[in-house]
């Protein structure tokens, strides 16, 4: 197999795809971590829409991916970045994914843990995002799920100081059901989110995080950062009180964070996990053996993709994990909900397929060169 690919430098190059995937086949449980995927959801791509109207969702794929990522022992952040909330897919699509997907959940025995928002608002007072919260934490914990309070918005804008966080996360920590999951997300992953805990000095912000989580331990189950920074990550979970768990959400460094060191480690939720699941699975449960040096010979090749999927623009990471979940056979086409299908170029989709058939991920090498040998006739590169 031959598949000629645009150039770094103008004109084409011949590249030989892999001919043999990696070999992954589902395990037993986890042992030692705590490991989520943020799953994508797959556009419906008959649906007459527009960016501007509520996503068409296909929801006989989407949940097929879950049982994916079920099979292979991963559990499954639903509803979160990856799935375009605030990108594509509003608060009303959000909420009807949380019950089809914790339905789903219940019927393979699967782990799920689903975002809890403000997205029903643009902006709003303090008692206004408290009801949004208040809503939407209320339709995760009656579908089943763990809660996960995700970064609001609304909230970012309309909060005067650390204060402001400080009265509505202890306001609905009192009256989670069980322990949820706190998602710090940064701006790169969505600038709206500038400043968030009440200020952009991440030394201040994060006191007034860790103030809210010890005012309420036995609320907090973990804490989901995404700073794509490792070092402020590991001086972070040192600080956590005992039993809160600290879940990496850094794309860039998670194998360093995984493994940990003599004084602990990260749990993970992470969005890169969509399209590494069967090879993370398996590389955790070489960890679970003891084995740290196996699982960083695993999990250390991959991230060069991670870091390409999520180069700046951060938030447009999207668009490499659902092209991927394409050529991988998961879904019929690449569209995405909004046609966030458009937020990435050529050349990155090409360095994305050549990083992922590298590593094996592609079930079938030969659909995966089929599909992107037609994506590049689309955009006039002939074979």
């Amino acid at each position: 197999m031959t598949i000629q690919l645009p150039g770094f430098q103008g004109g084409l190059r011949a590249y030989e795809p892999r001919t043999e995937p990696l070999t992954v086949t589902p395990g037993t449980p986890f042992t030692s971590r705590t490991v989520f995927s943020a799953a994508h959801v797959v556009a419906d791509p008959y649906a007459d829409t527009t960016p501007d109207s509520p996503a068409a969702v296909d929801w006989d794929a989407t949940l097929a991916f879950r049982r994916h990522l079920w099979s292979h022992g991963l559990g499954v952040a639903e509803a979160m970045d990856t799935a375009q909330r605030g990108m594509g897919l509003d608060w009303a699509g959000a909420a009807e994914l949380i019950r089809r997907s914790a339905a789903e959940a219940r019927s393979a025995g699967g782990r799920i843990a689903c975002g809890a928002g403000t997205d029903q608002l643009t902006s709003g007072s303090p008692a206004e995002i408290r009801a949004a919260y208040e809503e939407q934490l209320s339709v995760v914990e009656e579908s089943g799920a763990q809660a996960i309070l995700m970064a609001s918005r609304a909230l970012a804008s309309a909060a005067k100081g650390p204060e402001d966080y400080q009265e509505i996360y202890g306001h609905l920590l009192r009256q989670a059901a069980g322990p949820v999951i706190l998602h710090w997300l940064g701006p790169m992953f969505d600038p709206a989110l500038e400043g968030y805990w009440g200020s952009s000095d991440l030394d201040a912000a994060t006191d007034t995080f860790l103030e809210v989580i010890a005012a309420h331990p036995d609320k907090v189950d973990g804490i989901k950062v995404s700073l794509l920074d490792a070092r402020r990550e590991i001086d972070l979970r040192r600080r956590l009180p005992q039993g809160v768990r600290c879940y990496t959400g850094d794309d860039f460094d998670y194998p360093e964070l995984i493994a940990g060191d003599d004084k602990g480690f990260s749990h993970a939720l992470l969005g890169i996990f969509d399209p590494l699941g069967p090879l993370a699975a398996q590389a955790v449960r070489v960890l679970d053996t003891g084995d740290t040096a196996g699982f960083r010979n695993m999990m250390d090749p991959t991230v060069e993709l991670s870091r390409h999927l999520f180069q700046p623009p951060t938030r447009f990471y999207k668009a490499g994990v659902v092209f991927l979940a394409w050529l991988a056979g998961h879904q019929s086409h690449f569209t995405m909900v909004g046609g966030l299908q458009s937020a990435r170029s050529l050349p990155h989709f090409v360095r994305a397929y050549e990083l992922a058939d590298g590593l094996g991920l592609f079930p079938d090498p030969e659909l995966a060169e089929e599909r992107m040998k037609n994506l590049l006739s689309l955009y006039g590169v002939n074979q």
